[in-house]
């Protein structure tokens, strides 16, 4: 899982490969708006909105547990869950993609019914998120589910524990393949899942 942050000021973490790794599911310019301006609009957002506050004390992980809480901390919330999902969402790729091995893949056969089962449900789920939001797999009561989010939520606010997260967000994909989202989904889970990932998160 990616590191979470000390306490503020939060930094953009850097990609794990070059802005051009991930093409053709999705393209260097792309990666260049969504890395370079909305992923780091949230990290300025957050450092304005927490800047003399209690939540300038904690971490990352720990403001999104608060803030979640917090009906006055909206904002708060919604940006610092944004830097995590989209740190979280650069990891849960990798260029040329994976396979499941290790303790994951049974876990998949068990929960889904295989991996080929699992792909049309999570691209089931992910096209059918309504409006802007994440499609998670997650880890649940020994087994493997899917989940999708609205907006910033995230399962790491409500005590889930994410694997793998797909953006659905149409900055994510509509330079690329425009209003297509369920190639986009295709796609991104045929060339780009990183298993690793999911298999280190899975602890």
């Amino acid at each position: 899982m990616p590191l979470d942050q000390g306490k503020s000021p939060f930094t953009l973490p850097k990609l794990p490969y070059a802005d051009d790794a991930l093409a053709p599911v999705i393209s260097a310019n792309t990666i260049s708006f969504h890395h370079a301006k909305h992923h780091k609009a949230y990290v300025d957002n957050l450092n304005k909105l927490i800047e003399g506050t209690p939540y300038a004390e904690l971490s990352l992980v720990e403001i999104i547990k608060k803030s979640v809480k917090d009906e006055k901390a909206k904002g708060i919330f919604n940006n610092a869950a944004q830097v995590w999902n989209h740190d979280f969402y650069w990891h849960s790729m990798t260029p040329k993609g994976s396979t499941p091995t290790g303790k994951i893949k049974p876990l998949i056969e068990e929960s889904f019914g295989g991996l080929d089962k699992f792909m049309a449900a999570f691209k089931t789920a992910a096209v059918g998120q309504f409006g802007s939001g994440w499609a998670w797999l997650v880890a649940k009561d020994g087994k493997l589910a899917i989940e999708t989010t609205s907006n910033a939520d995230t399962p790491l606010a409500h005590g889930g524990k994410p694997l793998l997260v797909a953006d659905v967000w149409e900055h994510a994909y509509y330079l690329d393949f425009q209003n297509r989202r369920p190639d986009h989904i295709q796609a991104w889970m045929e060339k780009l899942i990183n298993w690793s990932f999911a298999e280190q998160n899975l602890g």
